[in-house]
């Protein structure tokens, strides 16, 4: 791994490479409450085909990380990896985890010409997530958190005695345990950078998603621009099918947004699949690249 620094809009942000940049780019995003140093599972499996590039994104790890809200719209977070994505080769192909997987979706919806695939690891695409959020169901249920993230007062509740409660988030309420003492440290250290935490949960607060109380299902939703949130290039989503957080029901009707979609689902399971069974990940990201 090589890590360095790219300036994306007058900005520093942080990045981790992994294979010779001879071979074909591929950008890999991470979610919460996560950094680049996420793919170090995965990457080397990866490496002797791409070019691994692994930004820590805006208000993440040791990148850019403005005070504010209205810094962490989705066009902003979009514009960054556009940015980045004109300096490697573009097009390239694109994969996001968790939030990342929101970054992603809106490279492949809203720039298209820089995405040549999309890969998706447990991460939603906006308008079969709004369903599900919307409909009092089971997935509204799974995502009460948000609200609780979307707090004020929440990172100093995360960050209480060493950051407790955002570890008991990160480890077990999403998934299964996997996690390693030193690791935990790891992401510690990263966590601690200073306000760092409050800028990770902006993504969450300035999002446009509403969130339904379960069992109220809200009627009053606005109308999303259908026509504009197509993935017209080939989609892959891999899918770790005892993901507590992201249920099933919010890749319902997927099919109709990115109508060359391939769905590849690995066993035993969770939110945290790249961390848990890296090698079955990459065999699925390296066969299916193989033949598009």
């Amino acid at each position: 791994m090589i890590t360095g620094t790219a300036t994306l809009n007058g900005h520093d942000f942080f990045l981790r490479r992994w294979g010779d940049p001879a071979l074909p780019p591929l950008l890999m995003l991470h979610g919460f409450p996560e950094y680049g140093g996420a793919w170090s599972d995965l990457a080397p499996h990866l490496a002797h085909r791409f070019h691994c590039v692994a930004p820590d994104q805006r208000g993440y790890g040791q990148s850019w990380a403005p005070e504010g809200v209205r810094n962490y719209t989705a066009s902003e977070l979009v514009r960054d990896m556009a940015t980045l994505i004109g300096q490697l080769d573009a097009p390239l192909t694109v994969l996001g985890h968790d939030w990342g997987a929101a970054v992603a979706y809106g490279l492949a919806m809203f720039q298209p010409h820089l995405v040549s695939r999309l890969i998706i690891a447990n991460g939603v695409h906006p308008v079969p997530f709004q369903r599900a959020l919307a409909a009092g169901g089971a997935q509204t249920r799974a995502s009460q958190y948000i609200g609780y993230l979307r707090d004020p007062e929440a990172a100093a509740r995360l960050s209480a005695n060493n950051f407790e409660k955002l570890e008991k988030f990160f480890r077990h309420d999403l998934g299964q345990d996997w996690m390693s003492p030193q690791r935990l440290e790891d992401y510690r250290t990263e966590w601690a950078l200073p306000g760092r935490l409050d800028t990770m949960l902006n993504w969450y607060r300035a999002s446009p998603l509403i969130l339904a109380s379960p069992g109220k299902p809200r009627t009053d939703m606005p109308k999303l621009p259908h026509d504009r949130l197509r993935v017209p290039c080939p989609h892959l989503l891999i899918w770790g099918p005892e993901d507590k957080a992201l249920l099933p029901e919010a890749t319902e009707g997927l099919e109709e947004f990115a109508p060359n979609l391939t769905r590849i689902t690995i066993p035993d399971t969770d939110h945290w699949l790249h961390h848990q069974k890296p090698q079955e990940v990459a065999e699925a990201i390296l066969d299916w690249t193989a033949n598009t």
